[in-house]
């Protein structure tokens, strides 16, 4: 048997056991884990021999297996145990964020964490994390943009407009714009900040490490009470926003598999073609980032719609032969 196995369902029974007020049956959990009581008994005197206060019960004509309840409710936050252990296990995964001020406040609590948890149970955390490895994903060196990553976040606790040099990759300028800061958004390894533009005056959406200069002003703001970050964010299919436009496209039979097996945008629907293929079809907030998206899929997929769309991945094709042409 698999130790990963092994260790995911000691995982699930330290999970049960501490949210059952009466415990449990070895019985019960050969049930919840759908294996042999044999290797749930396995299991238990493996958590006990690992130091997890464990205990018997007879009641009701069954053995109950229990955590003392000194490891239940002894921690001074409101997380149970599991809560509090599986979220120290996720400090890896938090790694891109490093150099920021939220790591290092996320740090600082991973560090209240493991002073507040036994040390068998870090232990035990320390097994499970061998068999978890977070690949590597592009990301940008955020220490160098730490303090007006922190002076962002300031302007929108204390709802005060920011005065910024902002260089627009496309047309390779910079500009000047008064921005009330409404939302800080990482998304896909970067921050953004999501704020009204006077100049514009409309909400968008800038790049954090594209602000050139930043100045905090004594001028305040309120945020629409009907502002809601997810509806305005809804249609995109990354960052973009823009007017909504349906998108068909055919995706060959080899590579449907891997598009039916994630979600790439809420509003996406997926019909599979006789022949294995599959129709994707989404309405998204403009093309520029689909478009992308299309080609990183090559040959196997085809858009059928809009028209606008097949045209633009038509000049990006040839552009690519063009390249490779002797």
């Amino acid at each position: 048997m698999a130790r990963g196995e092994q260790l995911g369902r000691q995982w699930r029974i330290i999970q049960t056991l501490t949210s059952a007020r009466k415990g449990k049956s070895v019985a019960e959990l050969s049930m919840d884990l759908d294996c042999h009581p044999r290797t749930v008994y396995r299991d238990l005197e493996a958590l006990e021999m690992a130091g997890f206060p464990m205990y018997t019960d007879w009641k009701e004509g069954k053995n109950l297996w229990s955590l003392l309840d000194t490891a239940k409710n002894s921690i001074p936050i409101p997380l149970n145990l599991t809560e509090l252990m599986a979220l120290y296990f996720s400090r890896d995964m938090l790694k891109i964020l490093k150099d920021t001020v939220f790591y290092d406040a996320l740090k600082s609590l991973f560090a209240k964490i493991k002073a507040t948890l036994p040390v068998e149970y870090i232990n035990y955390l320390e097994q499970l994390e061998q068999n978890l490895h977070v690949g590597f994903s592009p990301y940008k060196k955020y220490g160098e943009f730490r303090k007006k990553i922190s002076r962002v976040n300031e302007a929108i606790s204390s709802r005060q407009y920011i005065e910024i040099e902002y260089f627009t990759m496309s047309r390779k300028q910079k500009s000047h714009r008064r921005v009330a800061p409404y939302k800080i958004w990482f998304f896909d390894g970067t921050f953004y900040l999501i704020g009204f533009c006077c100049l514009r005056r409309k909400v968008r959406i800038f790049a954090l490490d594209r602000i050139k200069t930043l100045e905090q002003t004594n001028r305040q703001f309120e945020i629409p009470e009907n502002f809601n970050i997810e509806n305005f964010m809804q249609s995109s299919f990354g960052i973009f926003v823009g007017t909504p436009v349906t998108v068909k496209i055919h995706f060959s039979a080899d590579i449907a598999g891997y598009v039916r097996e994630k979600i790439w945008h809420a509003s996406q629907k997926i019909e599979v073609q006789e022949d294995g293929s599959i129709l994707f079809t989404a309405r998204v907030a403009g093309t520029d980032e689909i478009k992308f998206w299309v080609l990183r899929w090559g040959g196997k997929a085809r858009v059928i719609e809009p028209e606008s769309l097949r045209n633009e991945i038509k000049a990006e094709a040839k552009a690519i032969l063009k390249n490779y042409r002797a």
